[in-house]
């Protein structure tokens, strides 16, 4: 990148956040119509690799205190965890299970055990993906 990249910076600043509010929409609604962890996950992905173009690395992880081969990790566990979680009550491996709770803003609201299993595979696909852009661009 140039040395004054002013528009890229001042334009990738209001993307990331449209970028992370379609993600995030994409993996809440992923057990009912298309989308869910991986795709969200890629999508949020995309957010930190626009920051991480446009901002150097050094600022980002500066910035954002994450490590993402920490989060990747974590998001298998999760995702494992979710699936032993049925077995503990006589149900199949990743057997799902939901309920309905009236949530103070959003009223009668359907939540189900697969977004437990759909984080986990959120978390995994962003920190591997931000790791594999990572490790790239450390490359010479």
């Amino acid at each position: 990148m140039g040395i004054n990249d002013v528009i890229l910076k001042t334009v990738a600043k209001a993307v990331v956040l449209i970028i992370f509010t379609f993600g995030i929409y994409l993996f809440l609604s992923g057990h009912n119509s298309p989308g869910g962890g991986f795709v969200g996950g890629l999508v949020l992905a995309s957010a930190f690799v626009l920051m991480f173009l446009s901002y150097d690395t050094e600022t980002v992880k500066d910035a954002i205190p994450i490590d993402f081969k920490k989060l990747s990790a974590f998001g298998v566990l999760l995702a494992v965890l979710s699936g032993l979680g049925p077995l503990l009550f006589g149900q199949n491996f990743l057997e799902q299970s939901f309920d309905y709770f009236n949530l103070p803003i959003f009223g009668k609201t359907e939540i189900a055990t697969v977004l437990i299993f759909e984080a986990g595979i959120a978390l995994t696909v962003v920190g591997v993906v931000v790791n594999i852009i990572l490790s790239i661009s450390e490359d010479e």
